[in-house]
């Protein structure tokens, strides 16, 4: 925990929270992390916020009954001056655009920033805390029910301390950078972390995250009007998608509609009440009104992307054989360098609109990428060791 910090009790009432917000809108940064549930419901439920700078720390309690939240949400969302530091805040950027539609601006992701740093792809926040800071993070709290009223001190304890250890990990990880050089490498990966769109729910893109077997139009038309169907009745109910029907069901339902109602009390994943009951009648109306899928949004298998045949193939396969080079040369973990889909497109003959074709990435990996791929460079081993090779030199 950081040396003289000052941790408040847990933070109920509206004042409170204002004061606190006042003063940590004078900070150049600051620590955030949530604690949340959700098991039962499709919206995550905010339990618990914490928050700290290099002086203080609090836990604030969302659940409390009048607590005004807009003083912090407007510091996350709207104050441009204080560097909001999450680690792997996905979940809890997700949480703040549910309650704003907006995104925390600016934003700094302490394990996005270990990848820069060559300390792997995903390392968790134990890890981190013990690599910079020598200390064993107690995980007994881990599972709490987070939603239970009261909290425990051990629980809040817990909890704050996610937020003290990365308020003094943050300085430190920042110095490694700057004398790296690769402070400006995270730019790009914050502003795609931050990107509204990325936590946006539309029912209409649902279908995207059910696996199906086939590809004929009329049967991805049918799923794509099931998981519109199913999304909204999750949202409207607030229960999880997977409690009003689960995937398996759904892809059956599109691959072998029913022909009337009755035929869903034999559908495997459904109970025989569906056969009569309105939320069944609600999904035969949704199958009606399904059309087949539009040639423009059909999704391309793997095997057809442009230029990616056989040959396409193995070239990608000696993009990601470069990439494993050039991260390990560099001590940069390789998905923060590129991802395989980049990768593939490059090898299938596509130019435009690659991160690794742009800004730093092109200067440390995308540069011999290109010329990999169009002949101007070469593997080969040098006293033992896998080593790139320019045609010219070689020539």
């Amino acid at each position: 925990m950081a040396s003289r910090m000052h941790i408040h009790d847990l933070i109920d009432d509206s004042a409170a929270l204002a004061n606190l917000c006042h003063r940590l809108s004078q900070s150049p940064f600051i620590a955030v992390d949530t604690e949340f549930m959700r098991e039962n419901s499709y919206w995550p439920e905010l339990c618990l916020i914490q928050i700290a700078d290099a002086n203080e720390a609090a836990a604030i309690d969302p659940m409390a009954a009048g607590i005004d939240l807009k003083p912090l949400l407007d510091l996350l969302t709207e104050n441009d001056e204080v560097l909001k530091v999450f680690h792997a805040g996905g979940q809890d950027i997700e949480i703040v655009y549910n309650l704003t539609g907006k995104t925390p601006f600016p934003m700094f992701d302490s394990q996005v920033a270990a990848m820069a740093l060559g300390q792997g792809e995903q390392i968790g926040y134990s890890n981190l805390v013990e690599s910079y800071l020598g200390i064993s993070v107690d995980k007994g709290a881990r599972f709490t029910d987070w939603s239970r009223r009261p909290l425990d001190k051990r629980q809040i304890e817990y909890a704050i301390g996610d937020v003290t250890h990365l308020s003094t990990i943050f300085p430190k990880m920042l110095e490694r950078l700057r004398k790296t050089g690769r402070g400006d490498w995270l730019d790009q990966e914050m502003e795609r972390i931050g990107n509204p769109a990325n936590y946006e729910n539309d029912p209409e893109q649902a279908w995207r995250r059910v696996r199906v077997a086939g590809r004929k139009p009329e049967l991805l038309g049918r799923l794509k009007a099931l998981a519109k169907w199913r999304e909204l009745e999750a949202q409207g109910k607030d229960l999880p998608r997977g409690r009003i029907i689960k995937d398996e069901t759904l892809a059956d339902l599109a691959g072998t509609p029913p022909k009337k109602q009755a035929d869903l009390a034999r559908v495997r994943g459904l109970s025989p009440a569906w056969a009569n009951n309105d939320i069944g009648a609600r999904l035969m109306a949704a199958l009606e009104q399904a059309v087949p899928m539009a040639a423009a949004e059909m999704p391309m298998r793997d095997d057809r992307k442009p230029g990616m045949g056989k040959e396409g193939a193995l070239v990608a396969d000696l993009l990601k054989l470069l990439l494993k080079i050039r991260a390990r040369d560099i001590d940069v973990a390789a998905k923060l360098l590129a991802r395989t889909e980049d990768l593939e497109a490059l090898a299938g003959g596509q130019r435009e609109g690659l991160a690794i074709l742009e800004g730093w990435r092109f200067e440390q990996f995308g540069r011999d990428a290109l010329a990999l791929v169009e002949g101007r460079l070469a593997f080969a081993v040098k006293n033992g060791k896998l080593k790139m090779t320019r045609a010219e030199d070689e020539a």
